[in-house]
């Protein structure tokens, strides 16, 4: 078991953030341990937030010379690929995870974490990783075409700055329907340039197990409702790039669907991995 879970003051944090040198490999000073970099780094696209995971080499191998790990981010530019040169502290953790907040959606970030010593030794920083916060919603519910005279069948991910919008399936300009037919209830895009496509070929866990949307296999048909399965909606707003919904059905009734979802505001960004242009 660790030997405290807490983070530094934040005068601590910002001292050491100013410190480390990410194009060195000595740590933060001569002698003592330095500690396994992080092995592996992993993301969550949140609503506001990005939540990290990494793998607690530093700690198993080396328990008695362990102190915290360290989280540092910098912007991300999506079209070059590349992290930026400014990185500032996010925080500090005995843990091998950490939520970082207070993020702009659609926004990329860049993140990498280091491991410190009883010492004040810095390790080596661990793989990069970007990733892009994006809006989302729990629990909406849509009833099918012949319900409530289609009142509440349609909903739009985004429109202009509003987002997650429930609408009645005779304006025609909802990104999807829900439709009741001979076979069960079905997700429809409905307006001119969106398309969709399962994610993956089973149920997943929550909607945060969408992480990235695939980059082909998009429909403009109907796709089956279904309890537990994730869709990504593929979305021509008039831009050069297209942009990402995802949605994942926590429950189907005779005449209605409830479901989660998220959009990524940063057109071409599926972290909800960069796509191509537009043909």
């Amino acid at each position: 078991m660790r030997r405290f879970v807490t983070q530094l003051p934040l005068a601590a944090a910002l001292l050491l953030g100013a410190c480390y040198d990410h194009n060195a490999s000595t740590g933060l000073g001569g002698g003592g341990v330095q500690l396994q970099a992080p092995a592996s780094l992993s993301s969550i696209s949140l609503n506001g937030a990005v939540e990290l995971q990494w793998s607690d080499n530093a700690f198993t191998n080396d328990p008695n010379d362990f102190a915290y790990y360290h989280v540092y981010s910098t912007s991300y530019n999506l079209d070059q690929g590349v992290c930026g040169a400014s990185w500032v502290t996010e925080g500090t953790t005995a843990s091998y995870q950490f939520l970082v907040g207070a993020l702009t959606n659609g926004v990329p970030e860049c993140f990498e974490v280091t491991a410190v010593s009883l010492d004040g030794i810095e390790s080596d920083p661990s793989p990069l990783r970007n990733d892009t916060p994006r809006p989302d919603g729990l629990n909406v519910i849509l009833f099918t075409t012949d319900t409530l005279g289609g009142a509440k069948s349609g909903f739009t991910f985004s429109s202009g700055a509003n987002l997650g919008l429930v609408g009645d399936s005779a304006g025609g300009t909802n990104d999807f329907t829900v439709t009741h037919g001979a076979t069960g209830t079905y997700l429809i895009p409905q307006r001119s340039g969106v398309t969709m496509t399962l994610y993956g070929s089973a149920p997943i866990d929550a909607l945060t197990s969408i992480d990235v949307a695939p980059d082909s296999g998009y429909v403009a048909t109907g796709i089956q409702a279904l309890p537990g399965w994730g869709y990504v909606f593929q979305i021509d707003n008039g831009g050069q790039f297209y942009q990402y919904g995802a949605l994942r059905v926590s429950a189907v009734g005779p005449n209605y669907v409830i479901f989660d979802w998220s959009y990524q505001t940063d057109p071409g960004n599926p972290e909800l991995i960069r796509v191509a242009a537009k043909n």
